[in-house]
């Protein structure tokens, strides 16, 4: 046996090592539980870390959701029911936060209502056409894929103080507008303009993440339906409607439900961008619940909890409607 033969040996005997000492233990529960309930020994790590980690902080706010007081052990704190979703939805007119005892909560969710759906078709269409161009025969195509992920790789804090050093008063931007003799403005202290600008860094941070899902589907579409196409001298928009998007819907749904997630969950690059400002022109739904719940003083875990039921409750009823019509439609 040569040199290189016996160091491979070595390391085989080495890397079996920890197979071989489990060993004596499976095969005693193997003859204890039988073939049958062995899978159960695999998962009982797993469920017991869904259980610990997932499911049972659910459960725990919705005890915090129906009790009071600002106490934090779930044993200090008094059973008060639905007072708090009464609170949530205490208004004269749904239309008018400000006829509504809770008016931040409607202001928030106002804003979510429109800042998700502005920012998810922007993000799609962006991130659709980037992947078309991506997935063509072009030169420097790694590079560009790099490039336009690069920005998911970053922590979403330094993503927004990158940004808001650009759109101060005295940042990039107006530097450079300065210089070409365009006025100048502070970005972020309008509300028109800071929504804008919350749009765009958000897209900006996270569509290379869909980017990359959507030209995984392009490159697992056949070519030969492309060359069948070009064959019967079908335009480039004629096969991108009848051959592209039609074969891409699966995944362009899981990019839609995870946009939406994802989107309806912004928190980290908005809070430090413009701190839901001006005013509360860019407070989304989770900058509501970390505010009521931790940041104002005293601290509303119940009211939190309850717009955090509510936020989660509105994503399932949405993924559901979103799954059975896709479901409808591969039906069909």
């Amino acid at each position: 046996m040569s040199a290189k033969s016996q160091v491979a040996h070595a390391a085989g005997q080495v890397a079996m090592f920890p197979a071989r000492a489990v060993e004596p233990l499976m095969s005693g529960l193997q003859r204890v539980l039988g073939i049958k309930r062995m899978p159960w020994v695999f998962l009982i790590p797993n469920l017991t870390a869904v259980v610990l980690f997932a499911l049972l902080p659910v459960f725990i706010n919705v005890f915090y959701s129906v009790s009071g007081s600002d106490r934090l052990f779930p044993w200090d704190r008094p059973f008060i029911g639905g007072a708090n979703y009464q609170t949530l939805f205490d208004c004269t007119n749904y239309l008018d936060p400000a006829t509504c005892s809770r008016d931040l909560f409607w202001r928030a969710l106002g804003n979510t209502m429109v800042f998700v759906p502005v920012q998810v078709t922007v993000m799609i269409t962006i991130a659709l056409l980037t992947a078309v161009c991506l997935n063509r025969e072009i030169r420097g195509r790694g590079f560009f894929r790099g490039i336009f992920f690069f920005p998911v790789m970053l922590s979403p804090v330094v993503v927004a103080l990158t940004w808001q050093w650009i759109l101060q008063r005295n940042g990039a931007l107006n530097g450079l507008l300065s210089a070409t003799g365009l006025p100048t403005l502070n970005w972020l202290v309008f509300p028109n303009t800071a929504f804008f600008w919350s749009v765009f860094v958000t897209v900006w941070a996270h569509m290379g993440f869909y980017t990359i899902i959507l030209l995984a589907g392009l490159q697992s579409i056949p070519r030969d339906v492309y060359e069948a196409a070009r064959m019967d001298s079908a335009t480039p928009w004629r096969s991108f409607t009848r051959i592209t998007l039609p074969l891409l819907k699966p995944v362009l749904l899981v990019v839609f439900i995870l946009a939406v997630i994802r989107s309806v969950q912004t928190f980290d690059e908005l809070y430090v961008l413009t701190g839901g400002g001006p005013g509360s022109a860019t407070m989304l739904m989770v900058q509501y619940i970390y505010e009521v719940g931790f940041a104002a003083q005293p601290r509303n875990f119940g009211l939190a909890a309850a717009a955090s039921l509510l936020l989660g409750l509105a994503l399932l009823v949405f993924t559901a409607i979103q799954m059975r019509i896709s479901r409808g439609g591969n039906n069909d």
